[in-house]
C-alpha cells in the first residue's frame, strides 16, 4: 500500500510562517513544525534510503535531525539584508557520497506554497569544476546532445539555473553549445503540485522522476570523475 508522508498541514504551516516570520510565533508553533514539517520530512528521507540506492548506490538519503539531508529551517542572516529568521520552505538534498571531497551531482526536493519541485545536477560549482563541466560539454558534445534529447524531458525535467550574459573566457561565442556553456550551474528541475506531495505514493513518484534523470546525472558524474 502506498504511504502518505505529507499532509496539507505542511503547506499550511509554511504559509503561516511566511506571514508570522518571527521567533516568538515560531516558538509558540514549534509543535506544529515538528509534527507537520520536520518529522514527516525525516520519515520521507528515511523511507527513501533503499529506493534511492536503486537509482544509484552512491547517493545518500540521511535522516539525521542535524547534519543530514534535510535543510535547517533557520536562515543565516549574518550578512543578509533580509533579517527574517526562518525559511518559508522545507527542502532536502540527496548528495553523492563523495560530495564532501569533490563537487558532485545530487538530487533535491523543495516544498513551499506554490513552488514544489525536484532538482538534479550541480548547483554553483567552484570555478575549476565548472570549467571541467564546460570542457566535457565540448569534448563529448554528441553525448550531451543525446542527453538533451532524451526521454527525461517528457517526464517534466528542464534545465535551469543562472547563465552568463556573454561567452565564458576560453570558449568561442559562436560555439553550437554556447547556451549551455554560459550556464553557471548544470541543474534541472521537475515541478510537482501540492496535491502530488500530499497524495499517497509521492515517494515512488519522486524516485521515478530521479530515475528518469539518470542520463543527465551519469553525464555529470563522468565529467567530474565520480562513480554513478
Amino acid at each position: 500500500m502506498a504511504v502518505r508522508h505529507f499532509t496539507p498541514a505542511l503547506f499550511e504551516f509554511l504559509f503561516d510562517l511566511d506571514v508570522h516570520n518571527e521567533r516568538a510565533w515560531f516558538e509558540a508553533n514549534r509543535e506544529r513544525f515538528e509534527r507537520d514539517v520536520r518529522e514527516p520530512m525525516l520519515r520521507f528521507i528515511a523511507d527513501l534510503q533503499q529506493p534511492l540506492r536503486t537509482v544509484s548506490p552512491h547517493l545518500v538519503a540521511d535522516p539525521r535531525r542535524q547534519g543530514g539531508s534535510m535543510f535547517r529551517i533557520h536562515r543565516d542572516t549574518r550578512f543578509a539584508r533580509d533579517k527574517r529568521p526562518y525559511k518559508t520552505w522545507v527542502a532536502a538534498q540527496f548528495r553523492h557520497e563523495l560530495a564532501r571531497d569533490v563537487h558532485a551531482p545530487g538530487f533535491y526536493l523543495h516544498m513551499e506554497p506554490g513552488n514544489v519541485h525536484a532538482g538534479a545536477g550541480i548547483w554553483r560549482p567552484d570555478p575549476e569544476t565548472l570549467r571541467t563541466l564546460r570542457d566535457a560539454l565540448v569534448d563529448r558534445a554528441a553525448a550531451w546532445r543525446r542527453v538533451q534529447a532524451g526521454a527525461w524531458r517528457d517526464a517534466g525535467w528542464e534545465l535551469g539555473g543562472e547563465s552568463l550574459k556573454t561567452a565564458p573566457r576560453g570558449y568561442p561565442a559562436d560555439h553550437p553549445l554556447i547556451e549551455d556553456l554560459r550556464r553557471k550551474d548544470l541543474v534541472a528541475s521537475r515541478p510537482f503540485t501540492e496535491e502530488d506531495v500530499t497524495s499517497p505514493g509521492f515517494l515512488e513518484r519522486y524516485v521515478d522522476s530521479c530515475r528518469r534523470a539518470l542520463p543527465f546525472m551519469r553525464f555529470l558524474c563522468r565529467a567530474v570523475g565520480v562513480p554513478f
